[in-house]
């Protein structure tokens, strides 16, 4: 007889949400969030599909909906940052209507790698085996969190296709440049294209995921379509959103955060309730969608954002405080 031991941060079935009532929305619903019409809602459907994957998603047994209360997901999908279109939280969800296109979507895998490709998103998604759902927690270093049910696939099956050379050590990722459609890109809030990076082990490990989606429908495009980075134990400005390049480097690269002041955003970027930023405490956080707008949910914020058991070893002997 098969007997599966639970992940030590799964929680029990009765703490979390049923299935029913965070996808309440359909497809049809899913379509006007993202600011496309009747007219063009079967075709964007089928170009939305075909970018993802597919959908329902199979839930991974090893990360089950079970595991955690999903954020209500009105909140995730209008709650975000993505400075490319705009530094206040609440995005635009017509980003299709803005010239703004994620379909199609090429993803270069370059560097230090034995197997060099740029991949349509279709046939990357394909070579990784197809999308799975995952339930994280996530945190944002402006002290607020969320639980987001993603779909995606694991990272590792991506460093695999790639097959790094033995003097890759990180993979540094780089998102998208088109100042024409996106207005933060013109305004120059920040220096682009955006970049994020990882060690090579922290890509490897079992948390670490491409999601391609939430709430089993395609990624809209405010929350970072058609690819995004996933390390639910790190700040959630390490997400990079809509990935173009993944390149196997030896040397640590500059993320943008880092770049623009390196005395509040590190390269780490690891949640650390003992570790504040210079500018307000970590160590607790407003649980969006919870509590009342005049007085929200405050909760204490978990090492690692709970996954330490998991990550911690990664991290043995570092002076987390040093490097932040």
């Amino acid at each position: 007889m098969l007997i599966r031991t639970k992940k030590d941060w799964e929680l029990p079935e009765s703490a979390v949400t049923s299935e029913s009532a965070y996808r309440t929305h359909n497809r049809r619903d899913f379509l006007k969030a993202i600011g496309l019409g009747a007219a063009g809602a079967a075709l964007a459907s089928r170009d939305l599909l075909a970018a993802t994957g597919g959908f329902p998603a199979k839930a991974n047994p090893d990360f089950p909906a079970s595991a955690l209360k999903p954020t209500a997901e009105e909140f995730v999908t209008s709650y975000n940052n993505f400075y490319e279109f705009g530094t206040g939280k609440e995005q635009p969800k017509d980003l299709a209507n803005r010239g703004w296109k994620t379909d199609p979507w090429t993803v270069e895998l370059t560097g230090l790698v034995n197997k060099p490709v740029k991949l349509d998103v279709n046939d990357l998604i394909k070579q990784a085996g197809g999308i799975e759902e995952r339930v994280y927690r996530h945190r944002c270093v402006e002290a607020w969190s969320m639980v987001v049910p993603w779909d995606g696939f694991a990272l590792a099956k991506l460093v695999a296709l790639a097959d790094p050379k033995p003097e890759a050590k990180y993979l540094k990722f780089t998102s998208f440049l088109d100042p024409k459609s996106s207005p933060g890109q013109s305004s120059g809030n920040l220096d682009y294209p955006y970049v994020e990076g990882l060690r090579l082990d922290e890509a490897t490990n079992e948390l670490a995921f491409i999601a391609t989606g939430i709430y089993s429908k395609p990624m809209p495009n405010q929350n970072g379509a058609p690819l995004r980075l996933v390390t639910p134990w790190k700040y959630g400005f390490k997400g990079i959103k809509s990935i173009v390049k993944i390149e196997f480097v030896a040397a640590m690269p500059t993320n943008t955060w880092k770049a623009m002041q390196s005395s509040e955003y590190g390269f780490y970027a690891n949640v650390n309730p003992k570790v504040d930023h210079p500018r307000w405490s970590q160590a607790s956080e407003r649980v969006i969608g919870e509590g009342s707008t005049f007085i929200p949910k405050r909760q204490p914020t978990l090492m690692f954002n709970g996954y330490e058991k998991q990550v911690a070893a990664l991290y043995k002997g570092m002076d987390l405080a040093r490097n932040y």
